[in-house]
């Protein structure tokens, strides 16, 4: 489900992969539906390949999303009440209780958040794909 859905460093939001060339791929901004061309030269990073550390094992970041989802209620994640770094990792740990606090820095909090955000506005409510999801039901 979030495979398509890419972060391109040293640019604001997420884009949706729309079409891959030789030496681009052709994205679509999720906030303004703008398109244009990512480079090759461009550090790309599917949302799918992204995981969180844990003490036990990484957990895959749709599953930490499905978890804030349904934490929230369905809501977005008020950011102007998560200010400081404490309230950031509290919330967090509601969410994933045995998350890294060594390995998992408050900017890297902010930014899941933003990018739940933003899905969420984007018409996401579902982050896993089905079959993972039947998968976590058994």
């Amino acid at each position: 489900m979030l495979k398509t859905i890419l972060s391109v460093s040293g640019k604001p939001g997420l884009y949706r992969l729309l079409s891959q060339g030789k030496n681009n791929l052709i994205v679509e901004a999720l906030a303004d539906g703008r398109r244009m061309p990512i480079h090759a030269a461009d550090r790309v990073v599917s949302l799918g390949d992204i995981a969180m550390f844990t003490h036990a094992e990484d957990v895959p970041l749709a599953e930490v999303l499905e978890s804030l989802y349904k934490h929230q209620g369905g809501a977005p994640v008020e950011m102007a009440a998560l200010k400081d770094s404490d309230a950031l990792r509290e919330l967090l740990a509601q969410v994933l209780p045995d998350f890294d606090r060594e390995r998992i820095y408050p900017t890297d909090i902010k930014k899941l958040y933003t990018w739940y955000n933003l899905l969420l506005k984007a018409g996401f409510t579902s982050f896993v794909a089905p079959e993972a999801a039947t998968e976590q039901a058994e």
